[in-house]
C-alpha cells in the first residue's frame, strides 16, 4: 500500500511541475506575441501619421499646385483631342468637353484612325463593344507584365464615360437576385491584391457582383492595369459591377502619388491625353452606394451635415478635384489650412508685383502681345521662361481665380464641402465632429454622429475605406461602421492584411483575408515583424532629419546652458509640437535617441545615423535640409514644367520656379544660394539641369546601411 502512494505522489507532484512549465511557457508566449503585436501597431501607427502629415501638406499646397496647373504649364500647346477654351489648363490634365454619346463614338473611330498599332506590338488586342473574353484577354496578358496599347486605353475610357454617364450619384442595388455582394476596398496599384481577390472570390459575373470602393491609383506600381481591368469589367457588366470615387481619383493627387508618373513612362507621347480623359471619367464616378436601402457604402465616412439627398442630385461632373481651395466669403472649418500665392496675390498684377519683388520678372510685355499665343519651343535646350509665360495669361482668367475647365461650371462651397467629407473623413472613438487636422481634409465622426445620422436615413450600417487596417477591416461605432482596406503589404511587406466582404441578403457581412506572399512566407512571425518595424522607423528617421533645423532649435528652448541634453519628457513635448505627429515619442525613444548615464537624452544623437550624399560639397546645410523636405512638391512642379518629359529643365526655369514656391510658402533662403546651387548643378553646362538625378541625389542615407553596402 505504502509504494502504491508514493508512486501516485510522484506522479501528481511531475503532473503538477508540467502543468506549471506549460502555464510559464503559455505566460512567456503571450507575452512574446504582445510585444510583437506592440511593436507591429506602432509601425503601422508611423507608417500612417507620416501618410496622414503627407496628405496634410498636399492639402496645404492645393492652390498653388492648382495655380501652376493653371497659369504655368504650356496653356497655348496644340492637342488634337484638345478643346479650345479661353482660360488655360495643364498640359498634363486639362479637360475635354462633356461630349454626348455620338461625339464619343466619333472619337472612338478617330483614335483607331490616327492611334497606330505597330506590328511589332505583342500585348492583348481588344474589339469593342467588350465582351468577356475581353476582359479574361486582359487578365492573362497582365499576369504575364504585358502592356495594353494606348489606343485601346483610349477607347476603354471613352466606353467608361459613357457607362458612368448613365448611372446616378449614388447607386441602389439589391441581394434580392444575388447570394452576396462583394465589396473591395483601397488597391492603391496593388495588381497582384486584385488578381488574388478574382482568384478567391471568382471574377465578376452577373451572379458574383462587385462594388469597388474607391483608391484604385497611385502609390502601387500598376494603377494603370488595375483600372483598365476595372473599367472594362464596368463595362462588361454595368449592372452588375460598381465603382466608387475615391480621395486618389482626383488629377492633382495623382500629381504627387505617383499615377501621374506612372502613365507618362507607360504611354509616353499618348499619356497627356489618356491623363486629361481619365479626369473626365473620374468625374463621372459615382459618389456612393446603398445596398437594400439599408447600408450605405462610400470611402471615406459623414459628417454631422452630410446630406445624401443633396449629394444624390448635385451634377457630380463638375467635381474635377477637391484639392482646389473654393471661392466663399465665410470660412468652414474643414477648408484646407495653409499660404495661399492665390489668396496673396489674387490678379495677375499683383502676382506680378510679387514676381518682381523676388527678381522673377524682369520685363513685362505689352497687353497686345499678352493675348497672343505664346510659342513654346520643343526641345531641351529651348524653354520659354516661366515669367514668360506669366505674361501670356489672360488678366481676366486669373482675376477670376478660375481653376475649373472651361467646360464645367465651378463647383458652390455647399458641393465641395459635402463631397469632401465623404471621401477624406475618418471615424473616431470619441463622440463628436470635428475637422480631421491629420489629414487636412474632411471631419472625424464619432458614433453618437454616426447613430443619429444612419438613424435619419433609415439605415443599418456603413460601410468605408479609406483607412488601411492591420487586419484589412475594422469594425467600430458599436458595429455601425466598418472599414475595409484591400491593398495587402500596403506599407512594407508584411504590414497589413487585406480584405474584402461578402454581403448577403440578410446584411450580416462575412470578411475575408489574405496577404500576397512573395518573401514573407519564408521568414518567422518575429522576422517579418521586426522588416516592418525597421522600415518605419526609416521612414520616421528621414522625417526627424528633414526638419533638423526646426528640432534642434526646440531642443535648445530645454537646453540654455547648451549642454546637449534634456529630459525625455521635453525630448518627447519638442518632437511633438515640431512634427505634429502624434506618435508615442517614449515608446519610441530608445529606438531614436541615446540616453545618458543620468538618464537625460542627448538629443543631437537623434541625427547620428542619417546623412545626405551631397553631389555638391558647398551647398548650404540649410538649403540641403529644404530641398530634402520638399522633394516631392519640388518634383510635381518641375514634371508641370517639362513639357516633353526629358527630365531636362533650364537653369533660368529652375530659379524662377524655386523663387516661386520661396514666395508661396515663405521658406527662409536666399536668392544667392538657389543661383549658386542652380549653377553648381549643371554639370555639362549646358543651360539645362537633370532633375531626376538631382532629387535622387538629395535623399537621406542611412549611414550603416551605406558603409555596409560599400
Amino acid at each position: 500500500m505504502g509504494c502504491g502512494t508514493s508512486v501516485t505522489d510522484t506522479r501528481v507532484k511531475k503532473s503538477e511541475r508540467a502543468i506549471k512549465a506549460a502555464i510559464l511557457i503559455q505566460r512567456w508566449y503571450r507575452s512574446y506575441v504582445a510585444r510583437l503585436e506592440m511593436k507591429r501597431r506602432c509601425a503601422l501607427s508611423i507608417f500612417q501619421s507620416i501618410e496622414y502629415a503627407d496628405e496634410q501638406a498636399q492639402m496645404q499646397l492645393s492652390s498653388f499646385f492648382t495655380f501652376m496647373l493653371d497659369h504655368f504649364t504650356h496653356p497655348n500647346e496644340p492637342d488634337s483631342g484638345k478643346v479650345k477654351c479661353t482660360n488655360t489648363n495643364s498640359h498634363f490634365v486639362s479637360s475635354t468637353t462633356d461630349n454626348n454619346i455620338s461625339d464619343s463614338d466619333l472619337m472612338m473611330e478617330e483614335y483607331e484612325r490616327t492611334v497606330e498599332i505597330p506590328d511589332s506590338y505583342y500585348g492583348p488586342h481588344l474589339c469593342f463593344p467588350l465582351t468577356v473574353a475581353d476582359t479574361n484577354t486582359l487578365l492573362q496578358a497582365f499576369k504575364y507584365r504585358q502592356q495594353l496599347h494606348a489606343r485601346y486605353v483610349l477607347q476603354l475610357l471613352h466606353e467608361t464615360k459613357k457607362v458612368l454617364q448613365q448611372m446616378p450619384n449614388i447607386t441602389h442595388l439589391s441581394t434580392s437576385y444575388v447570394k452576396e455582394i462583394t465589396i473591395c476596398g483601397d488597391l492603391h496599384g496593388k495588381l497582384d491584391d486584385l488578381l488574388l481577390i478574382f482568384y478567391k472570390n471568382g471574377l465578376p459575373s452577373e451572379e458574383n457582383p462587385y462594388i469597388f470602393n474607391g483608391d484604385f491609383v497611385d502609390r502601387g506600381k500598376n494603377s494603370v492595369e488595375i483600372l483598365i481591368i476595372l473599367f472594362a469589367f464596368l463595362v462588361v457588366y454595368p449592372n452588375h459591377f460598381h465603382l466608387n470615387r475615391g480621395n486618389h481619383e482626383d488629377h492633382i493627387m495623382n500629381l504627387r502619388y505617383g499615377f501621374t508618373k506612372e502613365v507618362m513612362n507607360k504611354y509616353r507621347s499618348y499619356g497627356k491625353k489618356i491623363l486629361r480623359l481619365l479626369q473626365d471619367v473620374y468625374s463621372w464616378l459615382p459618389l456612393a452606394t446603398i445596398v437594400d436601402s439599408k447600408v450605405l457604402i462610400l470611402h471615406g465616412g459623414i459628417s454631422d451635415t452630410t446630406d445624401l439627398n443633396f449629394l444624390n442630385t448635385f451634377q457630380r461632373n463638375k467635381l474635377k478635384t477637391l484639392l482646389k481651395p473654393q471661392k466663399s466669403k465665410r470660412k468652414t472649418n474643414h477648408e484646407p489650412r495653409g499660404p495661399s500665392l492665390i489668396e496673396d496675390c489674387s490678379t495677375l498684377k499683383e502676382v506680378k508685383k510679387c514676381l518682381s519683388r523676388q527678381d522673377i520678372i524682369k520685363s513685362s510685355s505689352s497687353s497686345s502681345e499678352r493675348k497672343q499665343n505664346s510659342t513654346v519651343v520643343v526641345g531641351a535646350k529651348q524653354h520659354v521662361s516661366l515669367a514668360d509665360r506669366t505674361s501670356s495669361v489672360e488678366e481676366q482668367d486669373l482675376e477670376s481665380s478660375v481653376a475649373t475647365p472651361c467646360t464645367s461650371p465651378e463647383l458652390t462651397t455647399k458641393e465641395w464641402k459635402q463631397v469632401i467629407d465623404i471621401l477624406w473623413s475618418d471615424p473616431k472613438h470619441q463622440n463628436g465632429c470635428t475637422p480631421n487636422k491629420n489629414r487636412g481634409g474632411g471631419c472625424y465622426f464619432g458614433p453618437d454622429v454616426t447613430a443619429r445620422w444612419l438613424k435619419r436615413y433609415n439605415l443599418k450600417m456603413l460601410i468605408r475605406s479609406h483607412e488601411c487596417k492591420q487586419e484589412g477591416y475594422e469594425i467600430s461605432h458599436n458595429g455601425k461602421v466598418i472599414t475595409i482596406f484591400s491593398a495587402s503589404n500596403y506599407y512594407e511587406e508584411g504590414s497589413n492584411r487585406g480584405a474584402y466582404i461578402k454581403l448577403n441578403p440578410e446584411l450580416i457581412p462575412r470578411f475575408v483575408q489574405y496577404q500576397v506572399n512573395k518573401g514573407t512566407r519564408k521568414k518567422t512571425i518575429r522576422q517579418r515583424v521586426s522588416t516592418v518595424e525597421l522600415s518605419a522607423l526609416k521612414s520616421l528617421q528621414e522625417k526627424l532629419y528633414t526638419h533638423k533645423s526646426e528640432l534642434i532649435a526646440a531642443f535648445r528652448q530645454h537646453d540654455p546652458n547648451d549642454t546637449g541634453k534634456i529630459s525625455p519628457s521635453q525630448w518627447a513635448s519638442s518632437m511633438e509640437s515640431v512634427l505634429h505627429l502624434d506618435l508615442p515619442w517614449r515608446t519610441l525613444r530608445s529606438r531614436l535617441v541615446q540616453l545618458a548615464k543620468d538618464g537625460n537624452v542627448e538629443y543631437l544623437s537623434s541625427f547620428d545615423a542619417l546623412e545626405i550624399e551631397l553631389p555638391i560639397k558647398e551647398v548650404q546645410p540649410s538649403l540641403v535640409e529644404t530641398l530634402c523636405r520638399y522633394k516631392a512638391d519640388l518634383e510635381i512642379i518641375f514634371n508641370m514644367i517639362d513639357k516633353d518629359h526629358s527630365g531636362l529643365i533650364s537653369i533660368d526655369e529652375f530659379r524662377q520656379t524655386w523663387k516661386l514656391f520661396n514666395l508661396h510658402l515663405k521658406i527662409d533662403v536666399d536668392d544667392d544660394s538657389i543661383d549658386s546651387l542652380a549653377r553648381s548643378i549643371d554639370f555639362n553646362k549646358d543651360g539645362n539641369i537633370d532633375f531626376n538625378e538631382f532629387l535622387e541625389a538629395f535623399h537621406v542615407v542611412h549611414k550603416f546601411e551605406s558603409r555596409n553596402s560599400e
